[in-house]
């Protein structure tokens, strides 16, 4: 009786835990590009009151007699599946379509973290900022291989840890751009699905010119679980997430940028719901254990009046 008492604890916190998890996915429920979590469960150790006995030439084999001590929770998963992609019509909106993340920073590239969150902006510098200010971090150093004053061709990175700031760098989309002593002002500027970033610029009278002004960096990991949430849409890499492999999208396992559109929240409101229902059922009938298992103790008090 004393066991079942424990027993029933043990479930009882392990279900508090999931309904935590399940909690925060509802509350995430619009929350541009969150992945949802799940939890397992695994049974504790298990007292043994009998062992197992090998079969004799005289009486068969006996199976070991236990009892288990509960349940806990095994592990906490991040389901990274892909989130539905909402057109949005604003230009500084994007989505990664396929895998991916895109490299952020808040000093330049020493320290860089990683979201799949494409709703940018554009700072009085000219930066290209998330919501909360880090740096969206790229290729700047590319090559005019028409020699027309248009970056065409830019260095892959891959297999090179993004942490060193030499590989990406923060991206801007400079007001003014001057051009042979010519100052040029921006006038309207796209991101194609590979990640460049076109602007267009002009002088007011005569000269209109294109020019590429860098590419978004993507990075990828082997394991995209193993990644650590930090907040605000952004993660962390984890010794068990792999290396950081930059990389250009459009390449073979980095998606492409869709621009105009964010990717939405990949939690599933109906499945949700029901482990919601689930859980707070096994919860009820863990604390009916304990209750049951009181009165048991009880009425055994009872025997000496």
């Amino acid at each position: 009786m004393i066991k079942s008492l424990y027993s029933g604890v043990t479930g009882m916190k392990s279900f508090q835990t999931k309904m935590d998890v399940v909690a925060n996915n509802i509350a995430n429920v619009n929350t541009t590009a969150f992945k949802s979590g799940r939890v397992n469960f695994q049974d504790m150790l298990s007292q043994t009151i009998s062992n197992e006995q090998a079969p004799t030439a005289g009486s068969g084999g006996v199976n070991p007699q236990q009892v288990g001590l509960g349940v806990k929770v095994g592990a906490i998963d991040t389901i990274m599946t892909d989130g539905s992609l909402q057109s949005t019509n604003r230009e500084l909106d994007f989505a990664i379509e396929g895998n991916g993340f895109f490299a952020v920073s808040e000093d330049n590239g020493l320290s860089v973290s990683y979201t799949r969150d494409g709703a940018l902006y554009k700072d009085y510098a000219g930066n290209l900022v998330t919501g909360s200010g880090h740096k969206v971090l790229g290729y700047t150093d590319g090559t005019d291989s028409n020699a027309d004053g248009i970056l065409d061709t830019f260095p892959t990175t891959a297999q090179t840890i993004i942490h060193d700031p030499t590989q990406l760098k923060p991206l801007t989309i400079p007001e003014e751009l001057t051009v042979g002593g010519t100052v040029l002002e921006l006038q309207s500027f796209s991101v194609d699905r590979t990640g460049k970033i076109v602007g267009v610029y002009s002088d007011g009278v005569n000269i209109t010119q294109s020019h590429v002004l860098g590419q978004v960096g993507i990075v990828s990991f082997s394991n995209t679980a193993g990644l650590e949430k930090a907040g605000g849409n952004t993660y962390l890499a984890t010794e068990n997430s792999g290396i950081p492999e930059n990389g250009k999208a459009g390449s073979p396992g980095y998606g492409y940028i869709r621009q105009s559109s964010l990717e939405m929240s990949n939690v599933d409101l109906a499945t949700e719901f029901t482990e919601m229902i689930v859980t707070s059922r096994a919860y009820q009938a863990n604390s009916r254990t304990i209750s049951t298992s009181d009165e048991m103790l009880q009425e055994l008090i009872n025997l000496k009046r």
